[in-house]
């Protein structure tokens, strides 16, 4: 397996979706066993690709022979070059993060969701759509190509569609879907904007090539900040960004599988994958860089401070979610790709551990609201020591992977923007904040509902397996931050040497500067967490007495919800309602129907000429012929 023959990676899981939608009611086990096959060839193929990527690299340097890392054919070709669509998939280090995220924690969630979901009435059908969610997303993440980009993009909405409404005999899953749905699709119409206007100058859509053709200064700069302002209003539906982070919360409907795959590693990082991929020319618009910077920085303060009021142990992680990804644009609105995707990588894991974590205490107890469980650590021993490992690198914890990737990114932001260096580090204390609360409120202290704590017991070893592999890469994935643990990988280096933009590789260092005040905060929050949600969280209760509105603004997601509903209602409906009313007034009744009924009514007064009698006519023919020769005869005098 060699970097050009990466178009594997996602016509696997293609074709078992086609094997698993046509045959899975005939197969044993409606054919679980070919998805996890067929993901476990994809990590191995994966793993293989990037065994070929580490031998491209020289003095330090990624330097493939030509066309060693592409692979491309003439999909569409119209008017001889006029429009020309190229399938090409493009495999480097960012393209090596992505493919060994997405396809090693899809076998984590298969394997999962074996013992999650057995039982279920459309068992084959949830592992065949999870195939084709796989395969969508490896497209998207090794295509060179905005148009297939755009395609895949759209095949992994779909997807989600279909699986955050899984459940879709509940009315408030087939909402979630819907609202999902739509949601992104706002951003996507920005987002293909964005990729017509490029094309429109560049006359290509190859990703490479308008890289050079923006850096040689083929477009004007308001052209260009215009072009990716719309191309980033994509990354901000897919990967849940204010304005448009609103239907991540609630696609929570969906099984918890789906929300560690699709929302916690996967599907929702495609935004910062999109903008990491484009950073070259990001770099060169200012505005449309600082309006990645903003929009992120503004995301991970509001969604944090949500996740501190949420009682839903997933919504929760949801919350986080949102908030971490703002972390991601953060480091991509300050230039730097290498801190963006480190987090992605370590955020993959940590996350995709808490949200199956998350599974295991449902799965149990088939209870999911905090403040309903507690002391559950006696009954889920490993499900308690592999969520709260997931939490300590969430929370940013010395020697946990979220520790050192956040790190980075926060060294970023103290070189080039102190005042965003200043709010990072208060959301990541808020971050350990609300990590701790659910923490206790889940797994310490008492049982809060003795019926879900008596009938409790920890997950099997087919769920167990997965939790373990992932807490073991939430521990340590963090120190390929190291160029000794990377060479000893295989690689020249560390993340720094081999996840580089346009700018040169560099060495990781540890600044005590930086990581010292961060950790401390970190510390300090953790522990105001076990003096609030402590034992019966007695403060914790006194606090949100002492300011209800606060903690009404909170719980209702600063009325962001109400608000669009309103709008919607109010604007949206109004202005349907007006074109709905000219549309039947004029276009219809008057515009369509009217002209047949003036045809109509001067048929009905024409008939009464032909009366069937044959003088009649004569007498018609006589006069007509009588009319003519006056006006000839007028006309020829």
């Amino acid at each position: 397996m060699t970097m050009e023959q990466v178009w594997l990676l996602p016509a696997i899981p293609a074709g078992v979706f086609v094997i698993l939608s046509l045959f899975n009611r005939v197969l044993p086990r409606r054919g679980d066993f070919v998805a996890v096959l067929g993901m476990g060839t994809v990590v191995v193929l994966a793993v293989l690709a990037i065994a070929d990527f580490q031998g491209a690299f020289h003095d330090g340097h990624f330097a493939p022979a030509p066309g060693a890392n592409t692979y491309e054919f003439t999909w569409v070709n119209i008017g001889d070059g006029v429009l020309r669509i190229m399938f090409s998939t493009y495999f480097d280090a960012i393209t090596a993060v992505m493919v060994f995220v997405v396809s090693f924690v899809a076998l984590m969630v298969f394997l999962f969701s074996i013992g999650y979901m057995h039982g279920e009435e459309r068992y084959g059908w949830y592992f065949a759509v999870l195939s084709l969610f796989a395969g969508a997303m490896l497209l998207l993440v090794t295509t060179n190509s905005l148009i297939f980009l755009y395609l895949a993009w759209e095949g992994v909405g779909l997807t989600s569609y279909l699986l955050i409404g899984f459940y879709w005999e509940r009315q408030s899953a087939a909402e979630a879907a819907k609202k999902a749905f739509i949601t992104t699709r706002v951003g996507d119409v920005g987002f293909l904007i964005g990729i017509i206007l490029l094309w429109r100058v560049a006359g290509t859509f190859d990703i490479q090539e308008l890289i050079h053709l923006a850096e040689e200064g083929a477009f004007s700069e308001t052209y260009l900040t215009v072009s990716m302002i719309f191309l980033f209003m994509g990354a901000v539906g897919k990967s849940a960004q204010f304005p448009l982070h609103v239907w991540l919360p609630d696609a929570m409907e969906g099984p918890t599988p789906v929300s560690a795959l699709i929302h916690a590693a996967t599907m929702v990082v495609a935004g910062v994958y999109l903008v990491a991929r484009t950073l070259p020319i990001f770099d060169l618009v200012p505005i449309a860089q600082n309006f990645v910077l903003y929009t992120g920085l503004f995301t991970a303060v509001m969604a944090a401070t949500q996740g501190l009021v949420a009682n839903d142990i997933k919504r929760v992680l949801a919350y986080s979610t949102v908030s971490q990804l703002g972390f991601m644009f953060v480091a991509l609105g300050l230039g730097s790709v290498t801190a963006a995707m480190f987090h992605l990588l370590t955020h993959a894991f940590f996350k995709s551990l808490l949200f199956l974590g998350s599974g295991s205490v449902i799965h149990a107890t088939h209870q999911q609201e905090v403040e309903h469980l507690g002391g559950l650590w006696r009954k889920l021993p490993i499900t308690t020591v592999t969520f709260s490992i997931g939490s300590l690198a969430l929370a940013g914890i010395v020697p946990f992977a979220g520790f050192w990737s956040k790190d980075e990114i926060l060294l970023e932001a103290f070189e080039l923007n102190p005042f965003a260096y200043a709010v990072l580090a208060g959301t990541a204390a808020l971050t350990a904040l609300y990590t701790t609360r659910v923490v206790l409120l889940t797994f310490a202290g008492r049982p809060r509902d003795q019926h879900a704590y008596d009938h409790a017991h920890e997950s099997g070893p087919i769920m167990l397996l997965p939790l373990v592999l992932l807490a073991t890469l939430a521990l340590g994935s963090g120190f390929v931050a190291f160029d000794g643990v990377g060479r000893a990988l295989g690689f020249v280096g560390g993340i720094g040497q081999v996840v580089t933009s346009h700018g040169e590789p560099h060495s990781f260092a540890f600044h005590p500067n930086i990581a010292v005040p961060a950790t401390v905060l970190a510390l300090l929050a953790i522990g105001a967490g076990f003096e609030y949600w402590g034992g019966n969280a007695i403060r914790a209760e006194r606090a949100r007495q002492w300011a209800p509105e606060l903690h009404a603004l909170l719980v209702n997601r600063y009325y962001m919800d109400n608000l669009y509903q309103a709008f919607i209602d109010r604007v949206v409906l109004g202005l349907a309602g007006i074109v709905a009313r000219f549309e039947k007034s004029v276009v219809n009744e008057s515009g369509v129907d009217g002209g047949a009924q003036t045809l109509n009514w001067m048929g009905f007064r024409l008939k009464f000429l032909q009366t069937g009698r044959i003088p009649n006519y004569a007498l018609g023919m006589a006069l007509g012929v009588l009319v003519l020769s006056i006006f000839a005869l007028g006309g020829g005098e």
